[in-house]
């Protein structure tokens, strides 16, 4: 068994050093279409070195569990944040500001697939989900960093939500319980990053951008709120 698992867990450690390699040629493609500032390279690399660094820290029996279809997925979506951080952090403009939309949209469509090959293939894992989780609550806090630079600063609340949430269960100890299962929770969380996606893209009056943000903020206060509500009542 332990074999087994020291086996599997190569294999999941084998499935980052590819991630890794693709992160830098994400970067690179990047770099050759719409060009990268030294601050993009440097926000992109720092991701993928963060990251890498937080997996492979995880015991080897998780890590076992997590690997395979599902996990390159999430790692492939991750190279992919990866690119919208550094282009964010170059302040994507102009041609850039269409390849982080379009690669952007590739990451958004791909959420959920991880988890269906997870659940498909018997490789469900609470490392998997975990990750699976950070990529997206990640991916929506730069996206608010994006848009707030044309919008406003109150659109950075978005993407602090969930981190602000998560500091709160340090103080209130009640907020750490386990939440029912809510698809309406699952489709507000799914909402965000389309809708910030959808106000970044250079097609739209000022006043449609705000307008997609305000819907997206609304709804993930209110997603928030009755999830708080329910944790303190019970």
């Amino acid at each position: 068994m332990a074999i087994s698992i020291s086996a599997t867990s190569t294999v999941f450690d084998r499935e980052l050093a590819v991630a890794g390699a693709v992160q830098l040629a994400v970067l690179g493609v990047v770099s050759a279409a719409v060009g990268l500032s030294p601050l993009g390279w440097v926000a992109g690399l720092v991701f993928a070195l963060v990251t890498g660094l937080l997996l492979v820290r995880h015991d080897a029996a998780g890590r076992a569990l997590a690997a395979g279809a599902a996990n390159q997925v999430t790692l492939a979506r991750a190279t992919l944040v990866g690119g919208v951080t550094a282009l964010v952090a170059a302040g994507a403009s102009g041609p850039q500001l269409v390849v982080l939309v379009a690669i952007g949209s590739v990451a958004i469509a791909l959420d959920g697939l991880d988890g269906y090959l997870a659940r498909r293939n018997n490789t469900v894992s609470v490392l998997g989900a975990r990750f699976d989780m950070e990529v997206d609550a990640f991916l929506i806090l730069v996206l608010s960093v994006l848009v707030c630079r044309t919008v406003g600063p109150w659109v950075l609340a978005i993407g602090l939500m969930r981190y602000a949430f998560v500091a709160a269960m340090f103080v209130m100890p009640r907020l750490r319980a386990t939440l029912p299962f809510s698809r309406a929770r699952k489709v507000v969380a799914a909402m965000q990053g389309g809708l910030l996606v959808a106000a970044a893209a250079p097609i739209w009056p000022l006043e449609v951008a705000v307008g997609l943000a305000a819907v997206a903020l609304v709804a993930l206060a209110w997603s928030f709120g009755r999830d708080v509500w329910w944790l303190l009542a019970h």
